[in-house]
Order: C-alpha cells, then structure tokens, then sequence
C-alpha cells in the first residue's frame, strides 16, 4: 500500500459545481508455481509485490495515488476554492498460480479460497481510499476565503496532507486487523466452500 498526491491547480473563471470522489483501477499478476502450500508460500514470499511501507514482500498489493483538481475563483473578497475533484488511480496486484497437474484438490481447494481473500482484501483498500478522496473534497471545499490564490493554495496543501495523513492511518489498520483474523477467517471461508460442494454433490 502506498499513497501520493498529484495537484492539479486550476485557475478558471467559469466554475463547474465539485463531482464525487472517482477510481480508475487497473490490474496485474505475477505468476506464481508450487505444487503444495508450502511451495506456494515460498512462492509468494519471494516473488510477491515488494510494498514500502512494510519493507517486506505481500501475496498482493493495492497501489494508490490521489489526483487533485482544484478550481480557484477570485473575487473582490480574496480567493476561494470552488470545485474540488479527487480521482484514486488504483493498481491491483494480484497471483497467478500456474497450477501443476500435480496438486491435489485439497490443495487447489485452498488456493481458490486464499486468492479469493487476497482480492477481497486488495479491494477493500480501493474503497478505503475512495472514501478518503471524498473526506479529501469535503475538506478542500470547506477551506475558507483566503486573501489570494497563492494563499488558497497553501491551505489546500494542508487540507491535503491531514487527510492523507488519515488514509495512511486506516489503511494501517485495516491491514492491523485483517492479519489478526486471518486464520479464523480463512478456516471459516474453507468450510462454507467445503459446505456449498458437499451440496452440489449431493
């Protein structure tokens, strides 16, 4: 998980009301092999994504970037910003298993069922951060009227980084807690899965 911003200032006389927060996500594997759990760990502790945060290597890895649009409008009062639109362009990497013919079904069972948490997990960061690109509009259009533009300028920049400083935060944490479940959480979806193909079968 990392986050940055890129502002892009605008200066426009005509101004358009603020949009909601957007997402622009696109995906990529890396393709993993083994044969057995432990192969594939191996597999994915040494060719997952590489996330600076942790310094270490992850199953999978949401990479955020906010892009700002800040319209600014003058008036004989000072500068104030008028529309505030904050895109999160999101990267989604993901693991590919080469499946051998060797793995046995207990094996792909689980495989299916971790990949599956993998994108859950790597998703809900994507919604994290959408939410903090709405907080983000919110606060820039709360900023209020300031003597000139440059001045305007400077508040949003620190508008911006308080919320960041928060995304930053939620993102900790939901990984803090999602690690804390994930054993318990991972028997639970192996037993519905077992539980919806004992039906099917029956």
């Amino acid at each position: 998980m990392k986050s940055r911003l890129i502002a892009a200032l605008l200066m426009a006389a005509m101004i358009s009301p603020a949009g909601a927060a957007n997402v622009a996500k696109t995906y990529s594997y890396f393709s993993i092999g083994g044969s057995t759990l432990d192969a594939i760990q191996k597999e994915l502790d040494s060719r997952g994504p590489h996330v600076k945060s942790t310094g270490h290597r992850h199953p999978g890895a949401a990479q955020m970037e906010f892009v700002s649009r800040i319209g600014y409008q003058k008036s004989d009062r000072g500068c104030t910003i008028a529309t505030a639109n904050v895109t999160v362009r999101a990267k989604i990497i993901l693991p590919y298993w080469r499946r051998p013919r060797a793995a046995d079904a207990d094996v792909r069972l689980v495989w299916d069922t971790l990949a599956s948490d993998i994108k859950r997990h790597e998703e809900q960061h994507v919604i994290i951060a959408k939410n903090h690109a709405r907080m983000l509009e919110q606060a820039l259009l709360a900023v209020r009227t300031q003597s000139d533009c440059k001045a305007a300028q400077g508040k949003a920049a620190q508008a911006t980084q308080k919320v960041l400083a928060k995304h930053d935060a939620a993102q900790a944490e939901f990984d803090r807690v999602e690690g804390i479940n994930f054993e318990r959480r991972i028997i639970s979806l192996l037993r519905y899965r077992m539980q919806q193909m004992a039906k099917q079968a029956g």
